[in-house]
């Protein structure tokens, strides 16, 4: 299972990537509007894509489901770099 760590006041908290964008829609605290999600995509520049919380349509079982100039895409998680909400680093991928 993919892991990386969640940033916050507590210290580090290891959990996947979609377990950190779960926790930026549900608690009240957060709003996954706020976020940027760094993904690896290939044939992009320096294969790097950043997606805008706002796109994201839904979080499914294996994949997010984004809108993008291309229409609706599915997005792995497993491709999820970096999540940062408000310009500060939420979470990261370890490694």
């Amino acid at each position: 299972m993919l892991r990386g760590s969640l940033i916050s006041n507590m210290g580090l908290i290891h959990m996947g990537p979609k377990e950190a964008l779960n926790k930026l829609k549900w608690h009240s605290k957060f709003n996954l509007r706020d976020s940027k999600i760094t993904i690896t995509h290939r044939g992009a520049p320096k294969d790097i894509r950043i997606v805008d919380g706002k796109d994201i349509l839904e979080l499914g079982h294996s994949f997010m489901h984004v809108a993008s100039p291309e229409g609706e895409v599915e997005i792995p998680y497993h491709r999820i770099i970096q999540i940062e909400v408000r310009g500060k680093i939420f979470w990261q991928k370890r490694g």
